[in-house]
């Protein structure tokens, strides 16, 4: 389990004496990278020391609003000259309003707030962003940029409608130590509403410090604290958020830990194989064409394993509620590989689903689904649209005309042979697209699941 605490002040006083212990029992924890943002000029240059020192530490060069009122030019080319310089400043920030305490006047704290977005253009970085009870200027401010932000809203306090929209500006988000208080229900229910695509673990230590804790000095060591609640919230393992979190944090920060194509991949308590990346649709919603990777996984790869190390690296199944042939394409493309290792999975008891598009008949040229017979469990087969001329446009068969009614005759045939079937759709077909999708699953004695766009896995 890799950890990713994307915002801890370990420049601050608070670890003077201890800091070699506090990164000792970071990496003990699982913490494989650390990001001390700046909050003046001064704090800054510290940021950046301690990355030239450490080699899991990475900073941040910003301007705290409270500080706005004393940022004079000086301060303003010391920060932007330690972003430009230093390849382990990974972002801008921290930077942002606060109306809260307002130690800085309004107008200055805007005026910061631009300037920083303006670095982080320039530069090309991302941004840590700080909000406290000024959501809609921070909105507002972000908006009229003049250019797409990238960053994160750290320690997230708004309401729904201003977590929407953040998100619907691209923007990550994060919560601290808060997030596990017994009290902080109103908090959770936000938080809920966070795709974990978008989420990202801090600490902001030294200040609000988890649960376990609470009352102590925070440190990064403690971000393992965070993951039982996201665990609860989206149903997920701790393994599954440790590891999304973490790719979130690399994607947005390039804290070099890209990872390697797997082959076989774990998500919640089911084992799915990466089998192919080819595919026979050019679907306009496919997530292959935003990212390689899924729920961290990255599943982009430019070989295909053979049915011996899948095998391999399947190991002990048991604990698994079902193997999946799934991947990045087109199971069926391979289907001898499937029916060599389903039969392995089959022998140690394991049950085996296929996702596949339906398109396995006209990929082999014969009726597959009897030779699926004894070997595959349940079929979930992607319908998509209600009608021929819906699928076409959606999903752009590389077979034309004939994929609709060969996809159909794929469900039936998997039916007559006593395999489990279920058909999906994505909601973006409409209300009565879903329910014409449902009748269909209905008629051929199918069940049905209804997915949502974008999210996978």
């Amino acid at each position: 389990m890799r950890l990713v605490d994307t915002h801890c002040h370990l420049d601050f006083p608070d670890y003077k004496e201890d800091l070699a212990g506090v990164l000792y029992r970071a990496e003990k924890t699982g913490v494989v990278r650390v990001i001390v943002p700046g909050t003046t000029a001064e704090s800054s240059t510290r940021a950046v020391e301690l990355a030239d020192k450490y080699e899991m530490v990475f900073a941040s060069c910003g301007i705290h609003p409270h500080d706005a009122d004393n940022a004079g030019k000086k301060e303003l080319d010391k920060v932007f000259e330690l972003a430009l310089n230093n390849e382990k400043v990974v972002a801008i920030g921290e930077v942002g309003l606060d109306y809260f305490k307002k130690y800085s006047s309004i107008e200055n704290q805007k005026k910061l707030f631009k300037w920083s977005l303006e670095m982080a253009k320039e530069l090309d970085k991302p941004v840590i962003v700080h909000n406290r009870e000024a959501g809609e200027d921070i909105v507002d401010i972000l908006k009229s940029s003049g250019f797409k932000v990238r960053g994160v809203v750290h320690c997230f306090s708004g309401d729904a409608n201003l977590l929407k929209e953040i998100l619907d500006l691209g923007m990550y988000v994060s919560f601290t130590g808060n997030i596990t208080f017994p009290k902080a229900d109103d908090l959770r229910e936000v938080a809920r509403q966070v795709p974990p695509e978008k989420l990202l673990l801090e600490t902001d230590s030294p200040y609000i410090t988890p649960k376990p804790f609470r009352g102590k000095r925070n440190e990064p060591a403690y971000v393992k604290y965070l993951l039982g609640v996201y665990k609860d919230m989206y149903g997920l393992t701790e393994e599954d958020v440790a590891r999304i979190t973490t790719h979130n944090a690399n994607e947005l920060f390039k804290l070099g830990l890209e990872g390697k194509a797997v082959i076989t991949y774990a998500i919640r308590d089911k084992l799915y194989i990466n089998l192919t990346n080819r595919c026979t649709n050019k679907c306009t919603f496919c997530t292959r064409q935003a990212s390689d990777y899924v729920k961290g996984h990255k599943l982009k790869d430019d070989r295909e394993p053979s049915a011996k190390e899948i095998i391999e690296e399947l190991g002990d199944i048991s604990g698994y509620e079902e193997i999946v042939f799934c991947g990045y394409g087109e199971p069926t493309l391979r289907l001898e590989t499937i029916k060599e290792v389903a039969s392995f999975i089959k022998s140690k008891g394991g049950t085996v689903r296929l996702t596949t598009n339906g398109a396995g008949n006209l990929i082999n040229s014969r009726d597959i689904t009897g030779e699926l017979k004894g070997l595959i469990d349940r079929v979930s087969v992607s319908l998509n649209a209600p009608d021929k001329k819906g699928y076409i446009e959606l999903c752009k068969p590389v077979f034309g005309e004939k994929s609709y009614g060969s996809m159909m005759d794929f469900i039936k045939g998997c039916r007559s042979c006593g395999l489990d079937v279920e058909i999906t759709c994505l909601d973006i077909i409409g209300e009565d697209g879903v329910q014409k999708c449902q009748q269909i699953a209905a008629d051929v004695g199918a069940s049905f699941r209804l997915r949502e766009m974008n999210v996978v896995g």
